[in-house]
């Protein structure tokens, strides 16, 4: 059962990581994508025109890619998760079906609106749908996110005593939780930092080989300034997400903050050390004052809690768990004395009760289980803190990092009009990975970082996994390693071949055309 469990956490982890590859850049470059062509829509400028359709052809590759991995991701919660389905279907459910249809029906005609519609529909009419896809692809990630964030923090749903599942109480909730809110806009801020960052590289690289120098500078000049737009919304963004998951998710933030011990206010922030799990501490730290107790409490005089003393909080909450599974196991059994009571009691606190759900893991019976025992579960559902505290810093350094590249391109090009600095042009190029490995730390830290929940204290990430043996799993987990690892490297030399041709075709199109 346990290798069960760890080859599904990983066969999802890897194809939604493989998935979120394509996926920053398809948001991020519909947008510039739309910038351009109204550039063109209000200019009349044929280069305008020729940019929009080579930047959209590589739109189109990373899009064809995004779809296809994608798809599976959403079957595995049949086949590899499917008690968790089972469990709360009713509401994860919900934004997934929306989202498919958004995805598969109205962005997708966009795309194909955008892609075939240049000589076939009005000038006006193709910018609207050019639009509408680069909408349409932000509104196709909100619902993802929307579902992604139920699980961070459920809300809008109650548990049914008599069924044993999960069911919706209120759509609004699930829709406008806070926690989805700032995920979204946090990640689909992240995407246009992604477009802007290929942009930029790609300009940049033409122009140190002073290839498609005029469509490099346009690009460069658009990249640029809605570049730096983003990174400026990341970061602030970012910060209302740690914000949130003090709110809700505490122990993620003492696993950011390798805080083995609770935080006096006003909390400051280790900007580095090496967290040592062994001896529950943290190493070498090296700390800024203040900076945690702004970005978790928004205040100066509250305290962040530690890891310690959430193990403490934790292991209360599962002897206060215990005797709600024990009443659930009555009600279940057709043994309770006090049936309705039961069942209204269990609907208000249902949630001590996941708590509880973490025990099973280790022990079948929980009726006489000592301090000592519980305390020792407590801490084994501490995940690792090392990769996260790392994951999370990566991430932030990256957000910097676009920040300060951005601010210092903009003042090279927009206001001192100077497209020809080499350093600047090669730190540009060779920047061209970090977005992306900078999205990758961010999930890692919002999903490795919800352990040991698969739903945040609802239900156990073990107990959410189908009846497959683990044969079964390897196979499966290899086959999708193989076909997303040789769906990368095509989406990576149609992309190549296609950057290598450069622009000039479509430019020398129009000109013909014209």
């Amino acid at each position: 059962m346990e290798h069960v469990v760890d080859l599904s956490r990983l066969q999802f982890a890897i194809t939604a990581l493989y998935h979120f590859l394509f996926v920053p850049l398809t948001l991020g470059l519909a947008f510039i994508i739309a910038i351009i062509e109204s550039i063109y829509y209000i200019s009349g400028q044929q280069i305008w025109r020729g940019m929009a359709q080579f930047w959209g052809k590589l739109f189109a590759i990373n899009f064809a890619m995004g779809v296809a991995t994608g798809i599976t991701m959403e079957f595995q919660f049949g086949t590899n998760w499917a008690y968790f389905s089972h469990y709360v279907g009713d509401i994860f459910g919900l934004p997934l079906a929306i989202e498919g249809l958004m995805a598969f029906f109205l962005e997708s005609t966009f795309v194909g609106l955008f892609l075939f519609g240049w000589n076939k529909i009005s000038k006006g009419a193709h910018l609207l749908a050019t639009w509408c896809m680069a909408i349409g692809a932000n509104f196709s990630a909100l619902w993802i996110l929307i579902a992604n964030a139920w699980m961070q923090h459920p809300v809008g749903a109650k548990f049914n005593p008599q069924t044993m599942r999960m069911e919706l109480d209120s759509i609004a909730e699930v829709f406008f939780n806070p926690v989805a809110q700032a995920k979204f806009v946090h990640t689909v801020s992240a995407g246009y930092v992604t477009g802007s960052i290929f942009v930029l590289s790609i300009s940049s690289l033409y122009l140190l080989r002073k290839k498609c120098v005029e469509v490099a500078k346009r690009s460069i000049i658009v990249a640029l300034s809605f570049g730096l737009f983003s990174s400026v919304s990341v970061i602030v963004l970012g910060d209302e997400s740690g914000y949130l998951a003090n709110e809700t998710q505490k122990l993620k933030i003492a696993l950011i903050e390798g805080a083995w011990e609770t935080e006096k206010p006003p909390a400051s922030f280790t900007l580095f050390g090496w967290p040592d799990q062994k001896n529950l501490q943290t190493k070498y730290s090296i700390k800024i004052p203040y900076v945690m107790g702004v970005i978790a409490t928004r205040s100066l005089d509250k305290e962040v809690l530690g890891i310690k003393d959430l193990v403490q909080i934790s292991k209360q909450k599962m002897r206060d768990g215990i005797q709600d599974y024990e009443r659930l196991m009555r009600l279940k059994a057709g043994k309770s004395p006090n049936r309705d009571e039961d069942i209204a009691y269990l609907e208000k606190n249902y949630r001590q009760l996941g708590y509880a759900l973490l025990l099973k893991r280790y022990y079948s019976d929980l009726s006489n289980l000592t301090d000592e025992q519980i305390e020792e579960v407590a801490w084994k559902n501490i995940p690792q803190v090392l990769p996260i505290f790392f994951a999370f810093r990566i991430m932030v350094g990256c957000g910097f990092y676009f920040l300060a590249l951005f601010a210092a391109g903009f003042y090279l090009v927009n206001i001192k009009r100077n497209f020809h600095n080499k350093l600047f042009l090669r730190l540009a190029l060779y920047s061209m990975p970090l977005p992306w490995i900078a999205s990758q730390m961010g999930w890692i830290v919002a999903e490795y970082g919800r352990q040991p929940w698969v739903i945040q204290g609802i239900l156990p990430t073990f107990l959410g996994v189908s009846s497959v043996n683990t044969t079964q799993v390897v196979v499966s987990l290899v086959m999708f390693v193989i076909l997303y690892t040789t769906l990368l490297c095509i989406d990576i030399f149609l992309m190549i071949k296609s950057i290598k041709l450069g622009p000039e075709i479509f430019i020398h199109k129009e000109k013909d055309n014209a």
